[in-house]
């Protein structure tokens, strides 16, 4: 059994009453801020945001301890 074009005609129709027009736009406005977010986040790279460490640095304190 296949869904035909008069089945998915009836869901959005019922959607549609169920929500209205305005709240599923606002629903779908919220949807796409949210994936702009994610994306803007996934973008940003967290090691340019870090100092580097000077590794030599730290072999000379562990030597100087012995």
């Amino acid at each position: 059994m296949s869904i035909g074009i008069w089945q998915i005609a009836i869901v959005v129709i019922l959607v549609v009453l169920l929500f209205g027009r305005g709240k599923i736009s606002s629903l779908m406005g919220d949807v796409a801020k949210g994936i702009k977010s994610f994306k803007k986040g996934m973008a940003t790279d967290i090691t340019d945001e870090e100092e580097p460490k000077n590794v030599s640095e730290n072999n000379q304190d562990t030597k100087d301890k012995e």
